[in-house]
């Protein structure tokens, strides 16, 4: 634990939170760790209540993760729910490299006046699915990606040359978003310095994943430096799992009825099933359980049990209501300014945070801060036949 705590330079300068939940596109919603779970497999419907349990308790943010999994396409899913929803932002996950960038930023921006603003966006720069990529050039393609959508968010005209999508001169009209002062925020994720270089340089979150809080400020103090080199500053978010309940003895007890269906060998096969089983990041949540106790637990609350079966963030906050609130302040002293939450199962879970925790946290939708979403309507974005014939 940290012995003081000197809060990193951010962006937004309030001492407020996002407080948003995960989703289950990527399948993986169980009552128990290790083990496929008939009656949650993902489904659009079983997404879809995840999503609306979370609106219903007030989490202004809710996170549609990619993989090439059996479930559901995060544009596709934030497309059929967008009108199903009121208040709640979709933090929709985008893997570059899988669709044009004009055509993507296009796609966005459909999706983000469906939603009239409600829409985040996370960059992914992992290999594209089936391949293994030099990650030089995953970081180049990153790159040029965010530049050609925000060049088409925030000017007259897309002008883009680069080694992976050459010389691009095009109109942005067809892309311009609902959002203005830059368009949707951007959340991007990553350990390696050139996942830390790309979004110092281009994004607005830093997300990361949950580790002890000496290494959390540590690479925190490193991006915020990076950032500072071009100029900018930049918000942290943490994706973490949580646990709470009434008392500490109760939250400790579900954790061993999480793992009371365990079985190494499966658990194993569920965490190989996406590509990023062997990544930088994943590999670090791994050397954290070498430093659990023989419950788990690195440091108090924190606790490493959910990295045995899952690939990605691998660490939870177990405790009270209390205890859960002190720790998450204690994370916003330090900078953090964003939450991506969940619990197993997640609908169950939900409820018992947005009941026991949620009301006494400072709740906010990043955008809302930065001003991204206009006080009156925009414009009605052009349609090709005015284009053709104005």
């Amino acid at each position: 634990m940290l012995d003081t705590i000197t809060p990193i330079p951010v962006r937004t300068t309030e001492r407020v939170a996002e407080i948003a939940w995960f989703d289950d596109l990527c399948g993986g919603d169980t009552e128990f760790l290790g083990q496929l779970d008939p009656e949650r497999r993902s489904s659009f419907e079983h997404c879809r209540d995840i999503l609306l349990t979370a609106e219903k308790y007030g989490f202004k943010n809710i996170l549609l993760p990619t993989s090439y999994v059996v479930g559901q396409d995060p544009i596709a899913f934030a497309s059929a729910v967008a009108k199903l929803t009121s208040d709640i932002s979709l933090l929709v996950a985008i893997r570059t490299g899988e669709v044009h960038p004009p055509m993507l930023a296009r796609a966005i921006s459909t999706l983000d006046h469906l939603l009239e603003g409600r829409l985040t966006i996370n960059i992914i720069n992992s290999d594209l699915p089936g391949l293994k990529e030099d990650g030089a050039v995953r970081y180049q393609r990153c790159s040029e990606t965010i530049e050609i959508l925000q060049q088409g968010w925030t000017k007259d005209r897309v002008e883009h040359e680069g080694p992976i999508y050459g010389k691009l001169s095009l109109a942005s009209d067809p892309v311009k978003p609902y959002q203005q002062n830059g368009g949707p925020l951007l959340y991007f994720g990553g350990i390696a310095d050139g996942a830390r270089e790309v979004c110092a340089r281009y994004c607005d979150v830093f997300l990361m994943w949950p580790e002890n809080e000496e290494s959390l400020y540590t690479t925190m103090q490193d991006v915020s430096a990076r950032a500072e080199k071009y100029g900018r500053t930049i918000d942290f978010g943490l994706r973490i799992h949580v646990v709470v309940r009434e008392t500490e003895e109760e939250a400790r007890a579900f954790t061993r009825h999480l793992m009371s269906k365990f079985d190494a060998q499966q658990a194993e096969a569920l965490k190989h099933r996406t590509q990023d089983s062997k990544s930088l990041g994943v590999l670090r949540q791994d050397a954290l359980r070498q430093n659990a106790d023989e419950e788990g637990f690195v440091e108090p609350l924190l606790w490493t049990g959910i990295g045995r079966a899952r690939s990605g963030a691998g660490a939870a906050l177990v405790g009270t209501p209390e205890q859960i609130v002190a720790k998450l302040n204690r994370y916003m002293d330090m900078g953090f300014r964003s939450f991506v939450l969940s619990g197993y199962p997640l609908i169950e879970e939900c409820e018992y945070f947005g009941r026991l925790v949620l009301p006494h946290l400072p709740n906010v939708r990043l955008g809302d801060v930065q001003g991204r979403r206009p006080v009156t309507t925009p414009a009605t974005p052009l349609t090709y036949g005015q284009l053709a014939y104005q």
